[in-house]
């Protein structure tokens, strides 16, 4: 409704039977570029009007078929370098270390690396027992040699991820 009615006001409260394909243009354009609203945010806006012109008025605009919706960009995600990650390793310690060593070389889930246990580790295979995974699912992967001399070390000298 709050789209319908900013539509309205945009318009000079002109009823909206009495305009067509140009103030609705004008209206989504005018949202992109002076509102800097989001193309999801675009695309709820031609949504409602759409609304308004079948439902509401019961009259089918051809046209308003052809407007062309606002495309999401797409979101690159924001990737550490491996000199970066190494640094950052550098800077932790004891468990903290362990575990960052483990998300980053293994590929696990953070609850994943948590539920970690020393028997889901065969250091001698390299390999690492996930159970009950993403999807309740147990998976064996490949540890990263650097992580998993790291828990060798550690169920030597008795340190529990527990007391992290």
């Amino acid at each position: 409704m709050d789209w319908i009615r900013r539509f309205i006001l945009a318009n000079g409260k002109r009823h909206p039977g009495q305009m067509g394909q140009v103030e609705v243009e004008a209206f989504l354009t005018d949202l992109a570029t002076r509102g800097q609203v989001s193309a999801g945010t675009q695309n709820q806006a031609l949504a409602a009007l759409l609304f308004l012109y079948r439902e509401v008025l019961g009259v089918e605009l051809p046209w308003m078929e052809n407007l062309v919706r606002a495309k999401r960009p797409r979101r690159i995600p924001v990737v550490l370098s491996a000199e970066e990650v190494a640094h950052l390793l550098t800077m932790l310690e004891g468990c903290c270390r362990l575990m960052a060593g483990l998300l980053y070389g293994s590929g696990m889930r953070l609850l994943e690396c948590l539920r970690l246990r020393i028997k889901d580790v065969d250091v001698f295979r390299g390999e690492i027992v996930v159970r009950d995974g993403k999807g309740g699912q147990g998976s064996a992967g490949a540890a990263a040699a650097q992580p998993a001399c790291g828990i060798d070390a550690a169920a030597r000298t008795g340190i529990a991820v527990a007391r992290c």
